[in-house]
């Protein structure tokens, strides 16, 4: 699970103009939060070794839709992702490594490049503001009623003390929210392309009640 990072990533570092893509089908990182991975495929194995030679730094994306007959081509990405930082590295047998990614800033893809055996693309990145806020503090205070009702839920209690700490900045509660709640992938997507921390915020919100309406109708009605 992607780990809540009370540290803002945008002590700038700096980050390539084209850099290579890692799609995935069920993950989408989030700016402030932190991603374990496993790299297998030959062609990731040369992207971690390339990427650690040449700015450390990875874009997440997600498969669209009908990526399965395609996987090993290119089948087609959401266009907008999440630039990550390989923190940490740790190589493993036959080339196969684990690593840590640490959210940077969410990008858009410009173009993309298939000459390499892995897929890069030439991006444009988003908003880079450290201390964005949700502005209005009745907005903060729903989300974190709903999300530790819905964290209360699912005995997750160390979470739930994550959410009601008045230390964290708006910007890594949304995201780390965002990233660690059991959303869907598409769900995540969605959280991830609000326009502003504001907007994802809202979406957050909505995510929630939905979620919570759900669990608590009697089985038979509505």
């Amino acid at each position: 699970m992607p780990a809540l990072n009370n540290t803002p990533s945008s002590k700038t570092f700096p980050v390539p103009e084209i850099i290579p893509i890692f799609p995935l089908p069920n993950v989408v990182l989030f700016p402030d939060t932190y991603l374990p991975l496993h790299i297998f495929e030959p062609r990731y194995r040369e992207m971690v070794v390339d990427t650690s030679r040449e700015g450390a730094c990875i874009g997440m994306a997600l498969f669209k839709q009908g990526w399965e007959s395609q996987y090993y081509g290119n089948p087609p990405i959401f266009p907008l992702g999440c630039v990550g930082r390989m923190t940490h590295i740790e190589p493993l047998q036959d080339g196969r490594s684990n690593l840590i990614l640490q959210g940077l800033y969410r990008y858009t893809i410009e173009e993309e490049f298939f000459d390499a055996r892995y897929r890069k693309a030439k991006i444009t990145l988003g908003p880079r503001e450290p201390f964005q806020t949700i502005a209005e503090g009745s907005v903060r205070a729903t989300l974190t009623t709903l999300a530790t009702r819905y964290l209360q839920v699912r005995k997750a209690d160390k979470l739930c003390q994550l959410v009601t700490d008045d230390a964290m900045t708006d910007r890594v509660l949304v995201n780390g929210l965002s990233s660690c709640l059991d959303f869907t992938p598409l769900e995540k997507q969605f959280l991830l392309e609000g326009e502003s921390l504001h907007q994802q915020t809202r979406r957050l919100i909505d995510l929630l009640k939905f979620k919570l309406d759900g669990e608590t109708q009697v089985p038979g009605w509505g």
